[in-house]
């Protein structure tokens, strides 16, 4: 009996992962539960077991190939000598998941066009079956009208449409990543050979027909040699488009405010010589800050808001707290659920087991998702002030500089005080000025005044 090792689903915005490690070795004996390999996802590299038990008979994936989700990565036989010939050893040139009773060995492609994306925000209501139609028919998806429940896109709405065109577009079988290649560097699939199984285009068809990078010349005398260039790939990449749709995708305007953090800095310090032993570690600013973004949040609910894909404001009934980490991995942003319903203790110690699976490159699935709000401390590197990126679909996002010892007017005498730079970016097009600086004062206000988380 064969059983095939498939890359696993670890999330719900998970579409591909790239074997980092095989950490079991062809013909080696398996049993459930055992680990078998590391898959790294956009956003962790996560462990994957065993689903069955017998042999690792051959590896499909090799270490360092990303792969769609569902995608044959490995096979398993129940002994060790078990006949798998009759086995196509070729990995699955399509593993998409898919529904409505779509097969996962691959779709078609158009022949004449490279392919259209299909809503770059991502935020079509569309059916997989009906995706892969337009797919199919070199058809955008963002000029039909749905007339499934709540006006989602069905397949039917794309055959209506294609059949309103004046001619059929001819079909070329393609692997799903090889039209997302095709797509990225601009190729025609109608030009490319094909070498995968069943005559379909494989990634490295589209990636042959990329003609070599020109040589550039010396350069001139006393102009700076160049250091070499880097691929963008991985979490570099999906940072990258993320903050590139933020920028074009919102109004931003970024307020900027000054607090008085002198007291804050004294309940902290308190705080730490009282209950650090007992809880285990010593509260952050970061902590504290936390609940208080959260206070305000609940009062200001206008912050703690999404835009949905109907360009209709949602107001969440809970605080999802994002805290950006900076990791070996890039930019990495876990997000404390339900955070409105938790004390400083809880927040805290959540937050930096969040923290340690981010930065060993561990975390779970949904650490990193489903955040309402993001808080970005730049303090520890002397950053006073900066304009942070707003992490969507998310409202707003918090930037906080360093605490900085300054001279002061306070109660009629000049003194040194303990002051925090704030710098909070919102998106314009459902937050007007007036009410985030309504929001950003009222941080500022507990700041100053932290006694007032008591109240």
């Amino acid at each position: 009996m064969i059983t095939e090792v498939i890359m696993p689903k670890l999330g719900q915005t998970m579409e591909e992962g790239a074997i980092v490690e095989w950490v079991k070795k062809e013909d080696e004996q398996v049993n459930r539960g055992d680990l078998l390999f590391t898959v790294e996802s956009d956003k962790a590299v996560l462990e994957v077991e065993a689903t069955a038990r017998g042999f690792l008979r051959k590896i499909l994936v090799p270490e360092g190939q990303t792969v769609p989700v569902l995608t044959p990565v490995a096979l398993i036989s129940r002994k060790a000598d078990e006949d798998i010939s009759s086995y196509d050893l070729a990995p699955a040139p399509s593993a998409a998941p898919t529904t409505d009773a779509e097969e996962s060995t691959g779709v078609d492609a158009p022949a004449s066009d490279s392919p259209k994306a299909v809503s770059p925000a991502g935020r079509l209501f569309a059916s997989p079956r009906a995706r892969k139609t337009a797919r199919e028919h070199a058809i955008d998806l963002a000029l039909l009208t749905g007339s499934g429940p709540n006006g989602r896109i069905v397949e039917q709405d794309v055959l209506a449409y294609a059949a309103t065109k004046p001619e059929a577009v001819p079909r070329l079988k393609a692997t799903p990543m090889a039209l997302k290649a095709a797509g990225a560097l601009g190729v025609d699939l109608a030009a490319v050979t094909a070498t995968g199984a069943g005559g379909r285009i494989t990634k490295a068809d589209v990636e042959a027909t990329v003609p070599p990078t020109v040589t550039m010349p010396a350069p001139a005398p006393g102009a700076a040699p160049s250091a070499g260039s880097v691929p963008m790939s991985g979490l570099r990449r999906i940072i990258a488009e993320r903050m590139a749709a933020s920028d074009t995708a919102t109004a931003r305007v970024t307020l900027v405010t000054e607090a008085d953090a002198t007291s804050f800095v004294e309940a902290r310090e308190q705080l730490k010589a009282s209950v650090s032993e007992a809880w285990g570690f010593a509260p952050g600013y970061n902590d504290l800050l936390g609940v208080i973004v959260v206070r305000a949040l609940i009062e200001f609910p206008y912050m703690n808001a999404r835009l949905t894909g109907d360009q209709a404001i949602e107001q969440l009934p809970y605080v999802n707290l994002g805290m950006a980490v900076d990791t070996d991995r890039g930019l990495l942003v876990p997000v404390v659920r339900n955070a409105d319903q938790k004390g400083l203790h809880a927040l805290g110690a959540e937050f930096r087991s969040l923290v340690e699976r981010a930065r060993i490159g561990r975390s779970l699935p949904d650490d990193l998702s489903g955040g309402t709000f993001t808080i970005t401390n730049l303090g520890m590197y002397d950053v006073d002030a900066f304009t942070p990126i707003i992490n969507l679909p998310e409202a707003a996002i918090l930037g906080v500089g360093r605490i900085l010892p300054k001279a002061v007017v306070y109660e009629g005498e000049i003194v040194s005080r303990q002051m925090w730079t704030l710098s909070l970016t919102f998106d314009h097009r459902w937050v007007d000025g007036a009410p985030a600086a309504r929001f950003l004062q009222r941080v500022k206000q507990i700041i100053e005044n932290t006694f007032m988380l008591l109240s």
